[in-house]
């Protein structure tokens, strides 16, 4: 196993020997071995009590059951989960995971950033998932906090400052542009879009949006400035059209954009969820994929059924395409997953041991998405 880190300060010896390796040094010695594809999960932290003892047990489950390279938590929107975010990465880190914890400018001066990169030091995590953050709820608009940070570019140079190489950092990358950087067209302006525009743009509603060329050059120019200011794995925004993310890497590829890309993928659990997520992040959904959702709608089981279906058939176009890994947005839930691993080959009879009678539980806290069963 690679060493899991090369300078860690304020952290002593006996420290160093229980952290996590980072993970592209995990990804890197994989490559060298000549090991395929790996998989990696994410989730959240729960709104209840009784949701994260819930959570406890479906990570300890897919952890033994996947095998995950590395395991995310999510911290909530506006810096509503700090604290239990850290809790529940701390919690993995101790539990085996190699725990990968999303931290954000939201609502968080540097002091507060300095404190949570500091416990995760001493507790033994060593990777973490720089981001600007939604709005807190109730707020459409992102403002940087005073004293704080404006954008996830300055939280890696500042990570990389104080902290040097301790830590592992990823980015987040948006293979359809960042929904700030999405725009809604007009009629005549639909006619006008480029072949690029139209193979990312996206239509709700009746509704077309894309993220324009020129914003698109400003999108990729951005990544670029993250990691050369220190992030070395890019992990992506959620999508539903494989094509959309494999142009992308090409132009990451173009762009000098040398790391390891990380294809985020979101499970399809239920139609309403499936909405409301193309709808916050203004994905492109292939007209086959909407068709089908429009078809069974009022028919929860085979939505969930579809979704796994769905889903290993996006995962296969990747790997086929060389994606290095698979990291699956679990929604806190299994089922989906472990359809989907099965169906590629990577798992065998984890569908029929899943169980998600504590779905009801699984509501996230000061998250933008609201997502479960709905």
């Amino acid at each position: 196993m690679p060493p899991s880190c090369d300078t860690v300060p304020e952290a002593d010896a006996a420290d160093t020997k229980m952290a996590d390796p980072k993970i592209i040094d995990l990804i890197k010695a994989r490559e060298g071995e000549g090991q395929g594809p790996f998989t990696s999960l994410e989730f959240f932290p729960p709104r209840t009590d009784e949701g994260v003892k819930n959570l406890y047990a479906r990570m300890e489950r897919m952890k033994e059951s996947t095998s995950p390279l590395f395991t995310d938590i999510t911290w909530g929107a506006g810096g509503s989960t700090a604290d239990l975010s850290l809790d529940l990465a701390l919690h993995m880190h101790n539990n085996g995971h190699v725990a990968n914890m999303h931290l954000t400018c939201t609502n968080m001066d540097e002091s507060i950033i300095r404190d949570a990169l500091q416990k995760c030091l001493d507790g033994g995590i060593r990777n973490i998932v720089a981001l600007r953050g939604d709005p807190p709820e109730g707020q459409d608009e992102w403002k940087a906090t005073e004293g704080g940070f404006t954008c996830a570019l300055d939280l890696v140079k500042y990570m990389r400052a104080e902290f040097g190489d301790a830590f592992g950092i990823a980015v987040a990358g948006y293979p359809e542009g960042h929904p700030n950087a999405i725009t809604e067209l007009k009629p005549e302006e639909v006619e006008n879009m480029t072949e690029s525009e139209k193979k990312r743009c996206s239509v709700i509603d009746r509704v077309t949006a894309v993220c324009r060329d020129e914003d698109y050059k400003k999108e990729m120019d951005y990544l670029k400035e993250k990691v050369d200011a220190g992030a070395d794995v890019i992990i992506t925004q959620m999508f539903f059209d494989p094509e959309v993310f494999i142009n992308w890497v090409k132009d990451c590829r173009a762009w000098g954009i040398d790391c390891p890309i990380i294809p985020g993928l979101m499970c399809i659990n239920a139609y309403a969820g499936f909405k409301k997520m193309i709808g916050f992040c203004k994905t492109r959904v292939p007209p086959a994929l909407e068709e089908k959702m429009e078809s069974m709608k009022d028919d929860k089981d085979a939505v969930k059924q579809f979704g796994i279906e769905y889903g290993a058939e996006v995962c296969q176009k990747l790997l086929d395409a060389g994606a290095c890994g698979l990291h699956f947005y679990t929604l806190n839930l299994e089922k989906v997953v472990y359809g989907t691993l099965d169906k590629l080959g990577i798992s065998s009879g984890l569908l029929e041991q899943s169980n998600e009678k504590d779905a009801a539980s699984m509501v996230a806290k000061g998250s933008a998405w609201r997502y479960r069963e709905e």
